[in-house]
């Protein structure tokens, strides 16, 4: 819903009580997991051609050409078994894929924050000449929830008769994944996959405003010869820093907002982070399904990392869906401790409140006086 349309006018109170996350458990099959793995909907219309690259900064034209090029490339890849390729969904009975051709083939988008990496790389995805069952684009921690739901084999098998993979927010705060999702790309890379990935900093770097391609390839090893490395240099298009959080609402404005407000929830904060726990991460996009808005009432500090790290995957899939979200309690900007901000998860912390900080300006609509 639009802040717009939400403030027309006083409205009917909804006949129907409003949704609830916690009573939400959905069992996604390992289909729709895949299947999901595109650009969200802010980014289903860019294109190249909506690309408006700075004329004082030359590597953003030059990388438009480089990533047009790659992807007009990629319409031969598995040319020999393509069409047969996704006979049985996880790769049972699947003729065997060529191996990849010598050179790279993948690509790193090297920038800084805001010189617009996610659209170049979901331009990318819309560019290559193949059906969206045969590229999947996703996040560094939706990649590695593909592997926790299905298994390192069968994610495997599932993405192997793929012509991209995209892998935007390559995260390498945590050594075990790094390891995992190198070891995965290796395996897919093998069977032919091309590769393109942006990535996050590390840790002790934030607020550098790059992550720097020679980290990303030392960190991936054995992966580095695959990949090409295109640095985008520019300015930041949006405001440096976070903004400051709305102040939040009464839990009685919260509460008569989510009656009033078609497909919204209403939670309780604490029993929603509760919540959290009993459901799989790559499973949050599901709990979002056909929600217009998400209020909360009581929002508390996150007791814990473990905790804070799943909110992250919730916050990620509410914004990419632009679901505005309206709360009662702390303002977002203090949820997380000042080790938190200071520790080797910080910049998906500082992600979360910039993402939540946003989505509660697009549900101040939702408040009538």
């Amino acid at each position: 819903m639009s802040s717009s349309s939400a403030a027309s006018g006083p409205r009917p109170i909804a006949e129907a009580s409003p949704l609830s996350l916690c009573a939400r458990e959905p069992h996604v099959p390992a289909d729709r997991l895949v299947a999901e793995m595109v650009p969200p909907p802010r980014f289903d219309s860019v294109r190249f051609s909506t690309y408006i690259p700075d004329p004082n900064q030359p590597s953003q034209t030059e990388a438009v050409g480089i990533l047009e090029n790659f992807a007009a490339g990629l319409g031969g890849a598995h040319a020999s078994g393509a069409g047969k390729a996704r006979r049985g969904f996880l790769g049972f009975g699947r003729p065997k894929t060529p191996k990849a051709p010598a050179g790279p083939r993948g690509v790193y988008l090297d920038g800084g924050y805001g010189v617009g990496k996610t659209h170049l790389l979901a331009s990318l995805w819309h560019a290559t000449p193949a059906e969206p069952s045969l590229k999947a684009f996703g996040t560094f921690v939706e990649l590695t929830n593909l592997v926790g739901a299905l298994g390192f084999q069968q994610t495997v098998q599932t993405l192997s008769g793929h012509r991209l993979l995209c892998i935007d927010e390559f995260e390498l705060d945590d050594p075990g994944d790094t390891v995992l999702v190198s070891t995965l790309l290796g395996k897919l890379v093998d069977a032919g996959v091309a590769l393109a990935a942006t990535s996050n900093t590390l840790p002790g770097k934030l607020g550098e405003g790059r992550f720097a391609a020679a980290d990303f390839l030392r960190e991936i090893q054995g992966l580095s010869a695959h990949f090409r490395a295109l640095r985008i240099d520019g300015e930041d298009y949006r405001h440096r820093g976070l903004p400051e959080a709305p102040a939040p609402y009464s839990e009685e404005q919260v509460t008569k907002a989510a009656y009033a407000t078609d497909g919204a929830s209403l939670d309780d904060f604490p029993h929603l982070l509760e919540h959290l726990a009993r459901v799989h991460p790559s499973r949050y996009g599901a709990l979002t399904d056909g929600l217009k808005a998400v209020c909360l009432t009581d929002v508390q500090p996150i007791p814990d990392q473990s905790t804070a790290l799943r909110l992250v995957v919730l916050a990620d899939r509410l914004y990419d869906r632009e679901v505005p979200v309206l709360a009662s309690g702390l303002p977002f900007d203090q949820l997380f401790s000042e080790d938190m901000l200071k520790g080797g998860y910080r910049k998906k912390y500082f992600r979360a409140i910039s993402r939540l900080t946003a989505l509660a300006r697009d549900a101040q609509g939702l408040v009538t006086a």
